[in-house]
């Protein structure tokens, strides 16, 4: 019967001339068909109403439809991060009270719950939780996410999951699915190679030889399917480690802030205030240092000795006692962070800049921070 209702639908798109979607999804035309019986007979705690991977692929779509939302109730950074159906929201079940304002207002949306297999309770448990919230239109996907994987539909995964990979120096080439000129050049995710997918077939070649190669998909977030359809694309060339990252550029620029342009410079990360007068946040030092440094000039206002035994990568050293006299020599292009040991020298060099300089744009961590000869550091910020 399932082969059947497959086949039949198949034919009705081929009469339509609809073309196939990736994760196999194009089956999101019967969003409103009947739940089908689950493919796993039910067990005692499980909620009652079932669905299998069939029904979950024609609402894991790109763009992600209204009117359903498709939840994970395991681990966020252990097991979502990592792979996740798209355009699942992570809601873990041990957290469902704390964060049931994710679902949505509309207490008839179709809630499709899953976790890690038949032998995981989570989704069951969420499933019970939303009904008591008043939900009543819930389905849970018991066999869940290793089924969908089982099934052939492609996996996502979370935009810090995908920082914690490049951080890590993991293999893997990123794809920017998105027209270059009007969105890849105007900022994209560090590293990402530019294919749009209206000219995939044209530009496959950038993607490594290797078929085995990890690859990882991207585009504007939940309402494209440019990086899918490219994803698809590459599954269809023989590549064995594709998935998408369906947030895309947007979260990405959320959570790190707008990436490089096609000029190749990166946009400036803002430089937030602290709460004394004249001070950079720690927080907001550390992502300038990481990811954009050459747009801020490092000062280090400690003693020689102290400077050649470890100091932050490309700063120079004018020791607070001869900046009065150097001060000539401070370079105007860029907003200068004064830095020293404990905050109380380069807060005076701040002081002392504005007083005899007050054009220069200036500030200074307040902050305990202690360096090796490495470059490496740890910082604590003052309260």
């Amino acid at each position: 019967m399932k082969l059947h209702r497959t086949l039949a639908f198949a034919a009705m798109l081929a009469a339509l001339g609809a073309a196939p979607s990736p994760f196999s999804t194009v089956l999101a035309l019967a969003a409103d068909a009947p739940a089908p019986s689950a493919t796993s007979e039910a067990k005692a705690g499980w909620y009652g109403q079932l669905v299998d991977a069939d029904f979950v692929a024609r609402h894991a779509v790109l763009p992600k439809p209204e009117g359903v939302l498709i939840i994970d109730s395991r681990p966020t950074a252990r097991k979502y991060d990592p792979g996740h159906i798209p355009t699942a929201l992570s809601l873990p079940d041990s957290q469902f009270d704390k964060l049931a304002d994710k679902l949505p207002q509309d207490k008839a949306t179709l809630l499709i719950f899953y976790c890690d297999g038949t032998e995981c309770m989570l989704s069951h448990n969420s499933a019970f939780r939303a009904e008591k919230l008043g939900y009543t239109n819930i389905r849970v996907y018991a066999a869940g996410f290793p089924d969908w994987v089982k099934n052939g539909h492609m996996a996502a995964v979370s935009v810090p999951q995908l920082k914690k990979l490049m951080d890590e120096g993991s293999p893997l080439t990123l794809v920017d699915s998105r027209p270059k000129e009007r969105k890849y050049d105007k900022g994209h995710i560090p590293g990402a190679i530019s294919l749009p997918d209206s000219q995939f077939d044209k530009l496959a070649d950038r993607l490594p030889a290797d078929k085995a190669s990890p690859l990882y998909f991207y585009c504007e977030g939940l309402s494209c399917r440019l990086s899918s359809d490219s994803a698809a694309k590459a599954v269809k060339l023989g590549y064995t480690q594709v998935k998408v990252v369906p947030e895309g550029y947007p979260e990405w620029e959320r959570l790190y802030g707008a990436g490089p342009t096609a000029e190749g410079g990166a946009a400036k990360p803002a430089i937030q205030a602290g709460k004394e007068s004249g001070t950079i946040t720690v927080a907001s030092f550390e992502k300038i240092y990481r990811d954009a440094p050459d747009t801020i000039h490092l000062i280090d206002v400690r003693e020689p000795n102290e400077f050649a035994a470890g100091s932050f990568k490309g700063a120079s050293n004018i020791p607070v006692n001869t900046l009065e006299k150097r001060i000539d020599e401070l370079p105007a292009d860029k907003p200068i962070v004064f830095f020293c040991g404990a905050g109380g020298r380069s807060g005076e060099a701040h002081d002392m800049v504005q007083l005899y300089k007050p054009a220069l744009k200036t500030f200074f961590l307040n902050a305990d921070i202690k360096w090796a000869r490495d470059g490496s550091y740890t910082m604590v910020e003052k309260n």
